[in-house]
Order: structure tokens, then sequence, then C-alpha cells
């Protein structure tokens, strides 16, 4: 992590990642990958960082193409704007605010969930950076829904939420309540320490197929895969004809967004599934390593028995030099921010109004013992310690 202090302009971050590079004494020619969250200084054409970083492994390597990814969980997230559900949305969101944001109305409202025994105890706030909190809110307040109503009525404002009277808003907030749920199965999936870039795609393929599926059976007026939305007693053939073109538009929105990943589809298949990969499709300075491996008995074992990291980390190197290059570039690639997302969390946690005193020195420090797995040897660190006190 490096610190930065006053402008975060594209030649500003360029700028540090330099130092860094030089500091580390890291070569630019073998730098392979850079993964963002998408933002305009990172992403611009010209005088972004990523144009930069471009230019200068090409004065290194002329013959370098840099993979730049969009990180696939904040690509998920902003999947979501093609749905047109602000209607249902703004209204859950003043209406958990309404009951939250007043203590009075906060108490007398988990007081009656207390007395009717709900399922639930209280309603959550939705907040646009939790990429998980609005189908959380969504899901909470359906399920109190009656208790809403019934505290609304005894506050006397069930006139401000007219809504909740409103058989087309009631069908389109369950719609709401499945499909979110959905999207964040796929979040929590995409979520997480150690995982290759292919297998986070799978998880976006697997969910495209899946808004297919979903699509083709909203148009019968199946509602297998929308349990919510089935327990409505009757839906509207206007209403499934938009709820099936908010799909099909979510699907066109994760084809357009995840077209960085496409580009590599089939580089990551080939070193994901090479004992299946068809070898016309392979590079052709592989094909022949990819057809004596597709023949070995003994090195489709142990790709069966084995870690994808392990199996190409032992191939012999004299035999298979390309498939072992391609692995590298494949298993080395980051798809998404997470481990970046999860640190600055935690600099968040440390970084507190109160330690005033906390330098940039101390923080990394702090950040490196609070990310690390490693257990410290606190008794050969003793031994060793050369200010042993007595009375301590």
């Amino acid at each position: 992590m490096e610190s930065m202090k006053g402008t975060t302009r594209g030649s500003d971050l360029y700028d540090a990642v330099s130092g860094c590079m030089q500091r580390m004494n890291l070569p630019w020619a073998k730098l392979l990958n850079v993964t963002t969250d998408g933002c305009p200084n990172l992403t611009g054409k010209n005088t972004r960082l990523l144009r930069r970083i471009q230019d200068r492994v090409r004065e290194d390597d002329p013959n370098s193409t840099l993979i730049f990814l969009h990180c696939i969980i904040h690509q998920e997230a902003l999947s979501k704007s093609v749905l047109k559900l602000d209607h249902v949305t703004k209204t859950v969101v003043k209406l958990v605010n309404f009951i939250r944001a007043r203590a009075l109305n906060h108490r007398q409202f988990i007081q009656l969930l207390e007395e009717s025994e709900a399922e639930h105890t209280d309603v959550q706030y939705h907040s646009n950076v939790r990429w998980l909190s609005l189908g959380t809110v969504l899901r909470r307040v359906w399920d109190l829904r009656d208790q809403i109503g019934v505290f609304l009525e005894n506050v006397g404002k069930a006139g401000d939420f007219p809504e909740l009277e409103d058989s087309d808003w009631m069908l389109d907030f369950a719609f709401a309540v499945d499909l979110m749920g959905h999207l964040n199965d796929l979040n929590r999936k995409l979520q997480g320490k150690d995982v290759f870039v292919h297998e986070l795609y799978s998880y976006v393929r697997a969910f495209r197929a899946k808004l297919t599926l979903f699509s083709r059976q909203m148009t019968n007026k199946s509602f297998t895969h929308f349990p919510t939305l089935a327990t409505m007693k009757h839906v509207p053939s206007r209403l499934t004809v938009k709820y099936t073109t908010t799909l099909e538009d979510l699907h066109t929105e994760f084809n357009r967004r995840f077209s960085d990943f496409g580009k590599i589809e089939k580089e990551m298949e080939m070193v994901s599934a090479p004992f299946s990969f068809d070898s016309d499709q392979a590079p052709p300075e592989a094909q022949l390593e990819l057809i004596d491996m597709q023949c070995d008995p003994t090195l489709k074992e142990k790709f069966a028995s084995s870690s994808l990291d392990r199996f190409y980390g032992a191939l012999n190197e004299g035999k298979f030099p390309n498939m072992r290059r391609h692995a590298q570039r494949m298993l080395v690639l980051f798809g998404s921010t997470y481990v970046c997302e999860q640190t600055f969390s935690v600099m968040n946690f440390n970084k507190s109004r109160y330690r005033s005193r906390l330098t940039d020195t101390h923080l990394s420090s702090v950040l490196r013992i609070s990310t690390l797995n490693t257990t410290p040897d606190f008794g050969d660190l003793v031994k060793k310690g050369d200010r042993l006190s007595c009375s301590h």
C-alpha cells in the first residue's frame, strides 16, 4: 500500500506506482495484469494511470500486452443499474428511514415485533457502499410487511405509503426481492481469497445462463425460481412481459460489462480444463504440447488429484514450456479487488480519529500484522530479545 496526500490524478497515481516499483526493484516488463475498480482517473484513454502503465511497460518490452480487468465484483454490482426498480427501492428505503430515524418510532416498532413474535427483530438500513445490503433490506421488509402495515396504522402514517395498498407495486416488490436475492447469491460466490480468475468468471457465465432460464420461464408464467412472486395470487400478463424484459436487459448488461473477461475466456479454459480443450483453438506454440499432455494418462490422473497451481508447477519445464507459461499468465491474474477492499476496511478500522499519532510507517506495520495469517513464534522472539525486563 502506498500513502498519497493531495490530488489523485492519473499522473499522481502513476508517480506513486512508479516510485513503488523502483523502490522494490520490480521490472516493468514482467507486469502482466492490472485490475481496477474502473474509476476515471485509472481507466481514461490518454493520460490516466492504465495508459501510462501500458506505455511504460512497452518501453522495456514493445511486444508486451497488459491484461486490464475491471473488478468482477464491482461489475456485478454496477449491472444492477439497468434494473428499473427505483420505484420499489425508494419507497422501501423511505419506509425504513421513517421507522429507524426517530427513536420513538423505532422503539414502538421493535415492541410490536416482540409482541407479534415476528421472525425478525428489526429492519435494516440500506447503504450503496455495502453491495449486499439492498437485497437484505428488501427481504427483511417483505417478511415484515404485515407488521409494518399495522405499525403505520397505529401511528397514523398509513396514508404516507399508498404503495403498500397498490397490487402492481406489491408484485414489483415481490419480483425485486427474488431477483436481488439471486444477485446477492452471485455476489457472495465472487468474494473471497485464493480464487482463480477462471473460477470467478465461471460463476458469471452460470448466472447468465440462469437469466436465460428465468426469462424463458417468466414468459410462460412459471415462477419456479421466484418463490416470493409465486406467493402472489395473480400476476397479469403485462407485468410478466415487463419482468421478462428486465431479465433480458440484465443479461445484455452482463454481456457488455464482462467483455474484458470474455477476451481471455479461451485462454482461461485451456488452463483450467486442458484435457477437454480443443487443441485447434489453442495458440500455435502450445498445440503440440497440449496434445502430448492429453495423451498422457499419468498427467491426467495428477490433474484430477491435485490443485491447479500444483499441477502446472510440477509440469516438466523442458517438455511443456509453453503450457507452463500460459498457466502462469492465467493463474496470477486478479479477477477482483476483494483483497484490497478488505485491507482498506482493516485500515479504516485502525486509522480512527482517536489515534492522532499514527504515522504511515506505524499504519503499514499494523496492516501487515492484521492481514497476515502467520502466527509469530513468541518464544523465539523472547530468546532473541535484547531488551528483556525481569519486572514484566
